[in-house]
């Protein structure tokens, strides 16, 4: 049986007990509840075992504070330890109990300031079920040295994340990229050392994931510079809690903001980017922007923020040798509207295309739709310039539940080892229906379209139609477009007529 890449066992049990205490509160706002809890139980675990061996040492002050910012360890104060939020579990002040720990905590600790969730003692939470809830979490060791050894924290973290985001449905992808998508991107462009950045980071899973490539290949996450930037204020806090509870050092910037207007690492030239950008965003501000230093290949179009996302990236890529991993909607593979047409055709002649992936649908809890990774890189190898590289990935992949599929180990291997086997020159070779390798000039008979099927063809030889998923979105993106497009012209034709004195 095919190794899947979800996390079974004791996660799915926690999160069963922890979801009944849910009661009828929405999972967007129990899901802090839920998260800065964890948080708080992890900072009090690495802290008491710290303090316990500090004791055992004879070392005559456990209350030392250097001692534990010595060992990247969060100093905690009495008052904010797990072991006086356990003795109010059952009292009715548990909710303050809990926002002075969180106070305190950040007070304490400049990274963490702005960052924790303190409203616990709000009336509509129900101060029994969040006294159950800390019961609950007080049976498992999550920020113990044995319990960071299993990433046990990472693990209920991620796991918690992902169920989340299936309770909240479409909402859940802001915050939350499937693990498997990301760890197809991270073995795919490998970020071992230098500077990895995330412009829209979500919760920071993409961040998560390079750090255990890291480790996974025996290096060290120092080597590593992580940069990335969110504009949702609740998201961009969920970021930088996941990624303290790992020990990741992150420039996330001091706030919130938005990547197009207010880029908070204007002058980064990073050597990895990975991102799930929102896909098909129409109110991005485009309008504003029309004559921005990123739109080298083209001004992208205000009803559609796709081909801003890519270029976006591109800007900010190393130029010798930087790469850049994302997801995006299908539709724009082949979208003609707008300049879509003209931008991709100017980056597949700019060289920065390296490979494209078409993914199952169903990877994702927000949408059904099929997705595609890009890999677009500055200072391709001779192995690689002036082609890309296709990959068919559709039929990969199964189910986990009724909704939503997940690509195995072995598929995110397939996937990866091909694209690197045809990198290195090492061993590549075209397998019909899967991947196929074409030259700028046959993507020019294309007319730069990049959907795979039209390159992979399919395994018993015959060239493949454009699939029915990636064509119903490829023409609703440019339907929606067209409209957004007539929308404005009427708008303009009704202020003109209005400034000529006509009654519209």
């Amino acid at each position: 049986m095919a190794s899947g890449t979800t996390t079974v066992g004791f996660e799915e049990q926690l999160w069963q007990a922890a979801d009944k205490l849910r009661s009828n509160m929405d999972a967007a706002e129990y899901k802090h509840v839920v998260l800065g809890l964890i948080f708080l139980k992890y900072v009090s675990d690495s802290f008491t075992e710290k303090y316990n061996a500090l004791k055992a040492e004879g070392y005559g002050d456990e209350e030392d504070r250097d001692e534990y910012l010595a060992d990247n360890i969060f100093w905690v104060p009495k008052e904010a330890r797990w072991e006086t939020i356990k003795a109010h579990a059952t009292n009715p002040d548990i909710g303050e109990v809990i926002d002075a720990a969180m106070e305190i905590i950040e007070k304490e600790n400049d990274s963490l300031k702005g960052v924790l969730t303190k409203n616990y003692s709000r009336q509509e939470l129900d101060k029994t079920r969040l006294g159950e809830l800390v019961t609950l979490f007080t049976n498992i060791d999550v920020g113990t040295s044995a319990a960071q050894e299993k990433d046990v924290l990472g693990r209920v973290y991620e796991y918690f994340l992902g169920k989340f985001a299936s309770a909240e449905g479409k909402l859940g992808g802001e915050f939350y990229t499937p693990s498997c998508v990301v760890r197809t991107l991270v073995e795919m462009i490998e970020p071992f050392d230098g500077q990895i950045y995330d412009p829209c980071c979500g919760s920071g899973g993409m961040f998560c994931q390079s750090a255990r490539f890291v480790k996974e290949h025996q290096g060290n996450v120092r080597d590593i510079s992580i940069f990335g930037q969110e504009s949702n204020p609740t998201t961009w806090k969920l970021a930088k809690m996941n990624l303290a509870i790992r020990g990741l050092e992150a420039n996330l910037g001091s706030h919130n903001a938005d990547t197009f207007h207010d880029d908070l690492h204007k002058t980064l030239k990073a050597n990895y980017i990975l991102a799930n950008p929102p896909f098909n965003v129409s109110d991005w501000g485009g309008d504003r922007l029309q004559d921005d230093i990123r739109w080298k290949y083209g001004v992208p179009p205000t009803s559609n923020a796709n081909f801003a996302w890519l270029q976006h990236m591109v800007h900010h890529l190393n130029p010798a040798g930087g790469v850049a991993g994302t997801v995006l909607a299908n539709g724009s593979l082949g979208s003609i509207t707008n300049n879509e047409g003209t931008i991709r055709t100017n980056m597949v002649n700019g060289d920065v295309v390296e490979c494209i992936v078409t993914l199952p649908g169903q990877l994702f809890y927000s949408t059904g739709i099929a997705v595609s990774l890009w890999i677009m890189r500055k200072g391709k190898n001779a192995q690689t310039s002036n082609k890309v590289l296709f990959i068919n990935a559709r039929n990969l992949g199964h189910m986990i539940d009724r909704k939503v599929k997940e690509l195995s180990a072995e598929d995110i291997s397939y996937i990866a080892t091909t694209y690197h086997k045809w990198r290195t020159g090492d061993g590549y070779v075209d397998i019909p229906g899967f991947c196929a390798v074409a030259t700028r000039e046959e993507i020019a008979a294309q007319e730069y379209i990049l959907m795979p099927g039209r390159y992979v063809g399919e395994a018993d030889g015959r060239e493949e139609d454009e699939p029915f998923e990636e064509k119903m979105d490829r023409l609703t993106s440019e339907l929606n477009e067209l409209f957004s497009k007539s929308n404005d012209l009427q708008n303009r034709i009704r202020i003109q007529l209005g400034g000529m004195g006509y009654d519209v």
